[in-house]
């Protein structure tokens, strides 16, 4: 009778993860309070003082307004149990958030453009004093928001919060357009420096736009996280004794901090495949932090071949 051997190897982390979500509502509820206030003010200060770099920033603030509170429903979903139907959970909802927040700052910069280049055919007045004291408001409002995200949510490792914080930048650096619009009109009477300092931010936006768009997509189409290398994994566990092939490898990222993997192992004859699971899973998590893995092991002598082997789309790594 052949062997073979299946193994779905998954550690707990619930009590880390929850920590850490509870972190990111807090942290988005908090910004998400300041930002909606700030916008309220610039919004009106804009109107008033006909300013379009603090309009500008007043509908970025509108769109951040928005994409907070998504990141928020996100982070809300994202705890909710998987289902039969469900079976990873609602954790990709985070990744769908944070790909529509990136396309929200694409769409104001569009038409923060847009206004701007009206406003080089037609420069008209602006009232820089008040515009730039609304905007230094504005600004402590963005850097507090940012530090709040940045201090108490998962900004480094969630791709969600990161394009909240990534709206709060951006919104710090319009802010700092506005101030530096405002001091050359105050100073200078140079109105022209309105449209061309919303330009700017307006690139910059785009910018960190594009990166997290980006990398929303490579999650959704099931892309390998970019810290790992499927060559350098397929040939660490190629090297584990009584392994004589890996084929149908794949790694691929879940959520933000959940990455996952599969593959097939060939086991040569005078090994057990428990022998080799015991040795693979422990090294795919220390050596390379996967630790939502499913390894299939197969004896030898088993003709058990995958239909991706028999299709040729499989990652394949004989041992010699």
């Amino acid at each position: 009778m052949h062997k073979h051997g299946h193994e779905t190897h998954i550690h707990a982390h619930s009590h880390t993860h929850g920590l850490r979500r509870e972190g990111n509502k807090r942290s988005l509820t908090i910004a998400l309070v300041i930002t909606f206030g700030i916008m309220v003010a610039e919004a009106l200060g804009g109107w008033l003082t006909n300013s379009l770099a603090l309009l500008s920033d007043a509908g970025h603030m509108l769109s951040d307004t928005g994409s907070l509170a998504l990141s928020l429903v996100a982070v809300w979903l994202a705890a909710k149990p998987a289902s039969p139907s469900k079976s990873y959970g609602y954790y990709r909802f985070e990744i769908l958030a944070a790909l529509f927040n990136g396309l929200a700052l694409f769409a104001i910069a569009v038409v923060i453009m847009w206004e701007a280049y009206g406003r080089f055919m037609d420069t008209p007045a602006v009232n820089s004093g008040p515009m730039m004291l609304i905007a230094f408001i504005g600004l402590a409002a963005n850097l507090a928001s940012a530090w709040v995200l940045l201090r108490q949510g998962d900004v480094k490792g969630n791709i969600n919060l990161r394009s909240a914080y990534l709206h709060m930048i951006s919104d710090a650096l319009g802010a700092v357009g506005a101030i530096l619009a405002g001091f050359f009109m105050y100073q200078f009477g140079w109105y022209i420096a309105d449209p061309i300092i919303s330009v700017v931010v307006s690139l910059m936006i785009l910018k960190g736009a594009w990166s997290v768009v980006r990398q929303s997509v490579h999650i959704l189409m099931e892309g390998v996280p970019s810290r790992a290398d499927i060559a350098e994994i397929t040939a660490a566990l190629a090297a584990i004794d009584g392994v004589t092939n890996v084929h149908d490898v794949h790694v691929w990222t879940v959520s933000s901090g959940y990455d996952a993997f599969s593959c097939h192992l060939l086991v040569r004859q005078g090994f057990t495949p428990s022998q080799v699971l015991a040795r693979a899973v422990p090294l795919l998590e220390q050596r390379f932090g996967i630790r939502h893995t499913t390894i299939q092991a197969v004896d030898e002598g088993t003709d058990m071949g995958c239909w991706g082997c028999r299709g040729g789309t499989c990652t394949f790594a004989a041992v010699q």
